[in-house]
């Protein structure tokens, strides 16, 4: 492996792989246009010159959206509501209202709410709770040397411009090394692998270091296990699926294919190992995202059938790619239509492509593998489909009420004793006395009356709009 040690900030931009098999996910143009972005400053361009999109990204650069389909405030703000609504009770909705859940993705998660939810659904804010610490652990931790070289290199190519990592050595820049080091240490065996660095720095334009950290671990882990391992077994093994599921979805692109004798892990490595941040238009990638982390890696295979079939599904799109170079080409430049967030979102829901089906052909291309290659060497763990999967397999502890007061009642008329109401009943036989009166409660012993109605005296005697309100405190807008 090519080591290069800087001084404190990232390398030059001119190594484009990474060590081992993994090197070869570089796109081979994007060291120049990473250049520009992240020099931006000394060239002149600061940040009071800078024109950002809605989703910090510099107009007029290549990751800036054009026309883009605005959700009317209205809507919006009653999609906050409604999903405020099932964080501050998610225990509840993802046990009951799953299907809804599935639902609010589909339609897309309000931006504000929107890093808080992937930590919900991904179950890495249950894995954090259980892990107090160790980030910052593992951050102070010096790191392997031969990961920390290759980490450095990479870090001014992901998003170069989008605000948080257009300067070298910037907070999203340092960020962004802090956590792919974290996962380094945390899982040594695995080590770093280049296309881990997009989807960390999509995590971090949603939320804290921290939270981006265990989101990752609960994607590498849960989501797409053994993706990221050195010898890239379970994205090949994926690439075939894929491939015979295409052959249902779309006879005439996968008979084209197979002409063409065009393996998959040529074209779908980085649209699969990237969760297609580095294919879409950003409002798309965000809506896949969404759907992504509560339906699990079904998403990723529909949103690749979904681009294969409008490509080379039909005659006149195959007019022009008679070869493997022209198909590869039309495969790297997909038409921005079958790209736009309302068309693929809509085609991606209507797929008919379910877990199980993943889970059968799964198993008949793990024989293969056998057959052809032996055991797998990379052991991975079976990987979930999706936030109720996740939810099932690691259920969030369930914590007993604090006996904190959250409502204080104004103390009342006393309870009236059993005895003392027994005499009461007897002495309403004889003449009434002014004891008897109905100013005699009033005179009870008022510390019996407080004790009695505290809310102290019951940790049962407890709001659930305070305890929501705690919970809303960690929302990241």
């Amino acid at each position: 492996m090519a080591k290069s040690r800087g001084g404190g900030g990232p390398s030059s931009p001119g190594g484009r792989s990474l060590a081992g098999t993994r090197e070869s996910l570089a796109d081979p143009g994007c060291d120049e246009l990473s250049s520009l972005g992240s020099d931006s400053e000394i060239n002149g361009g600061g940040p009071e010159e800078r024109r950002v999109d809605k989703f910090g990204f510099i107009v007029g650069s290549r990751g800036a959206e054009g026309t883009l389909e605005e959700v009317p405030l209205e809507v919006l703000r009653q999609r906050e509501s409604k999903w405020l609504d099932m964080l501050n009770n998610w225990d509840k909705w993802m046990a009951k209202k799953h299907k809804k859940i599935r639902l609010r993705c589909q339609k897309g998660i309000p931006p504000s709410l929107r890093g808080r939810a992937w930590q919900y659904l991904s179950g890495s804010k249950v894995k954090l709770e259980q892990n107090m610490g160790k980030f910052d652990e593992l951050d102070l931790l010096t790191g392997d040397p031969k990961w920390l070289d290759v980490i450095e290199r990479d870090l001014h190519r992901q998003f170069p411009f989008h605000e948080m990592f257009v300067s070298r050595g910037g907070h999203g820049q340092q960020d962004l090394f802090r956590v792919l080091k974290a996962y380094t240490l945390y899982r040594p065996e695995e080590g770093y692998c280049q296309a881990q660095a997009p989807i960390a720095a999509v995590l971090l334009m949603h939320m804290p270091a921290e939270q981006a950290f265990w989101c990752l671990v609960q994607i590498c882990e849960k989501y797409l296990p053994g993706y990221y391992s050195e010898k890239l077994e379970a994205i090949q093994l994926d690439g075939q699926i894929l491939f015979s599921l295409l052959h249902k979805v779309s006879p005439v692109a996968y008979k084209h294919l197979s002409k063409q004798k065009i393996d998959p892990i040529l074209y779908m490595t980085e649209w699969f190992m990237c969760a297609f941040s580095r294919t879409l238009p950003w409002s798309s990638v965000l809506r896949v995202w969404d759907m992504f982390f509560c339906e699990g890696v079904k998403i990723i295979f529909r949103v690749g059938l979904v681009l294969l079939k409008h490509t080379l599904g039909s005659s006149d799109k195959l007019k022009s790619c008679q070869g493997q170079y022209e198909t590869m080409e039309r495969l790297r430049a997909l038409s921005p239509k079958i790209m736009q967030e309302a068309f693929l979102v809509q085609e991606v829901i209507e797929l008919p492509v379910t877990e199980r089906q993943i889970e059968r052909e799964h198993l008949i291309q793990l024989k293969k593998w056998r057959e052809t290659h032996g055991e797998l060497q990379c052991k991975s763990p079976p990987r979930l489909h999706g936030a109720k999967a996740i939810s099932e397999a690691e259920p969030a502890p369930r914590k007993a009420l604090e006996s904190v007061p959250s409502i204080f009642v104004s103390p009342g008329p006393a309870p009236v004793p059993k005895a003392r109401k027994s005499k009461e009943k007897s002495r309403e036989k004889g003449p009434a006395s002014p004891a008897n009166g109905p100013g005699a409660e009033g005179n009870g012993a008022p510390g019996t009356t407080r004790e009695l109605l505290h809310p102290q005296a019951s940790p049962h005697h407890q709001s659930k709009e305070s305890l929501s309100s705690r919970e809303s405190e960690d929302t990241y807008l």
